[in-house]
């Protein structure tokens, strides 16, 4: 293998693990609870019950299986019960946090929406959400406040647009980002839109694919920004181009943030487009067979990478599930830009313009995707498309069409040009409605960002801030300029309070890594807004010219992190 399409984490194994569940060696009975729910039925099978059986017997008629293990296959979650504190999210029974609504998500692969399709999503938010609506940093829309009565008619408005609900949460191929601006961005490696349709045609909802051992996260993107995070995914195919073959793809698998943050490694090969699907298939079937299933802590690819080693990793995926080898291949290209959000106005290729602009945190209503549904029919050609970042951006605005477009999202509050802290700003959705959440993400993301604009109107570093509820990395702190992780940490009384444990200089580009962490390095909520400022201000008066926030934070001494804040 050519020095530079060596795997970037070292392969040789020293023995192939064993009795961790793995279905190729022979452990096939369920080795815990989720395993057995799999095994007594498979998760797409609830479908009909969904539609209909419970809608009529209601809520409490679900089974405790369906309601907190099949429904996920289908995009459901309870949401948490109002008026549960933090500190007892760790404490009480699943059925004691349950509330009788749920949050539904919907899948769109490639962040992908027409003006129509959106407005279906708006009406549900409106009708059935309470004019709630998330979007995501894995291209998803959430919507919150369902009820099981309802989901017939919401999956029947959304499959009735060509959306789907389907595998966008459970042991499933989730749904795979994409850059928003495929197809249309002048600088882009490849497009990898034909293949994303592919591999989702083809796949998803198949159910020989429908009991991985855990969730199985997929980027594929030509894009020369590297907006599809392939740093942290299961698997996820670059952009490159090959000496001999042409424009292609780099494949990475293994990486995945949560309680033991990896990143993911290239197993060195060049795919062809026409065989990305074949190849996709082919490590979700090496993960479905020698993925560990006897602790669900240990089931993503991430930690069979880790054990096995990118060679191993590359010879059984080329002997066991391909129809032939690959050929090695170069790296990708370092990122165009080190900020991936797509925030701004950008010229397409044709000419026209790609509009990106910056809610607060993902947090939006569905009265306002209506209007942003129109004015992409207005302005543009009616396309939208979801970021990773929690962003928005609408394609094919004409020239003359920028400044009224951008000047009616400003009416909303849709920001095209954005303060750097509302630009770099994410949040999970924390305890408002999530039952893992130990703290509030949401309002505190808003108020952060109002603040620190206050306070610091000369800030223009670029400066990512992810707020996260609880260890999970749904915001992926591991990998923020300022990362902060829901819990709960004692006041000056000694009082525990919520609060976030802090990690700095984690960074997704040219040089990745994740971010420093210090156990005492924690801040209350109230002090959340003092420590922020304070840090920064440090930051501004250490860096050196022209350093990065990661790069001063992974240097800083760490006295200088405190950052004054309690």
């Amino acid at each position: 293998m050519p020095s530079a399409a060596r795997p970037a984490r070292s392969a040789a194994p020293a023995s192939r693990p064993k009795g961790a569940g793995q279905w190729a060696l022979g452990y096939t009975e369920p080795l815990n609870a989720n395993e057995q729910m799999k095994k007594d039925q498979g998760g797409l099978e609830v479908r009909e019950r969904i539609l209909n059986v419970y809608p009529k017997t209601g809520f409490d008629s679900i089974d405790p299986q369906d309601l907190r293990g099949r429904f996920r296959w289908w995009g459901l979650y309870t949401q948490r019960r109002p008026g549960i504190s933090g500190g007892r999210t760790a404490v009480l029974e699943p059925e004691e946090l349950d509330d009788s609504y749920f949050m539904q998500r919907i899948r769109l692969d490639g962040g992908r929406m027409s003006a129509d399709q959106l407005r279906v999503i708006a009406n549900i938010s409106t009708r059935y959400g309470r004019d709630v609506a998330d979007v995501t940093d894995r291209q998803n829309i959430q919507l919150h406040w369902i009820r099981i009565e309802d989901v017939p008619a919401i999956w029947g408005a959304l499959e009735g647009a060509g959306m789907t609900t389907a595998e966008s949460c459970g042991d499933t191929p989730r749904v795979i980002l994409g850059c928003p601006l495929a197809g249309v961005d002048g600088d882009e490696v490849i497009d990898g839109t034909t293949v994303i349709d592919e591999i989702v045609e083809r796949f998803i909802g198949d159910p020989t694919l429908a009991n991985l051992p855990r969730k199985f996260k997929t980027a594929i993107s030509g894009c020369a920004d590297h907006c599809a995070m392939h740093e942290i995914n299961d698997i996820s195919f670059v952009g490159v181009v090959h000496p001999e073959l042409g424009p292609g793809y780099d494949l990475w698998v293994g990486g995945g943030l949560s309680t033991n943050p990896m990143l993911a490694v290239r197993l060195g090969t060049f795919v062809p487009p026409e065989r990305v699907a074949e190849v996709w298939h082919g490590v979700a079937r090496l993960f479905r067979d020698y993925g560990y299933r006897r602790l669900r802590t240990r089931a993503r690819l991430k930690f069979l990478v880790a054990d096995m080693g990118a060679e191993w990793v590359r010879a059984t995926l080329e002997k066991e599930y391909l129809t032939a080898a690959l050929p090695d291949g170069p790296p990708p290209a370092p990122p165009r830009n080190e900020g991936r959000d797509h925030v701004g106005v950008h010229r397409q290729r044709d000419g026209r313009n790609a509009v990106g602009f910056a809610p607060r945190a993902g947090r939006l209503t569905g009265t306002i995707l209506r209007t942003v549904a129109d004015l992409a029919d207005r302005h543009g050609a009616g396309r939208i498309r979801a970021t990773t970042t929690q962003k928005l951006v609408i394609l094919d605005v004409p020239d003359a069409q920028v400044d009224p477009l951008e000047a009616a999202l400003a009416e909303l509050d849709l920001v095209v040009n954005p303060s750097v802290f509302r630009r770099g700003t994410m949040a999970c959705t924390g305890i408002e409605f999530c039952k893992l959440a130990i703290v509030e993400t949401k309002a505190n993301a808003r108020d952060l960002i109002t603040e620190l604009e206050r306070r610091l109107p000369g800030f223009d570093e670029p400066i990512g801030i992810h707020i996260n509820g609880c260890p999970n990395a749904c915001a992926r702190f591991q990998v923020a300029d300022i990362g902060l992780k829901g819990s709960l940490v004692p006041d000056s009384t000694g009082e525990m309070v919520e609060g976030f444990q802090v990690h700095l200089g984690g960074h997704l580009g040219t040089h990745s890594r994740l971010g420093r962490k210090s156990r005492g390095l924690k801040v209350t909520a109230d002090g959340l807004l003092d420590y922020v400022t304070g840090l920064l201000s440090t930051y501004q008066a250490e860096r050196d010219d022209s350093e990065s926030f990661a790069d001063w934070a992974q240097r800083a001494d760490e006295s200088a992190l405190t950052g004054g804040g309690s």
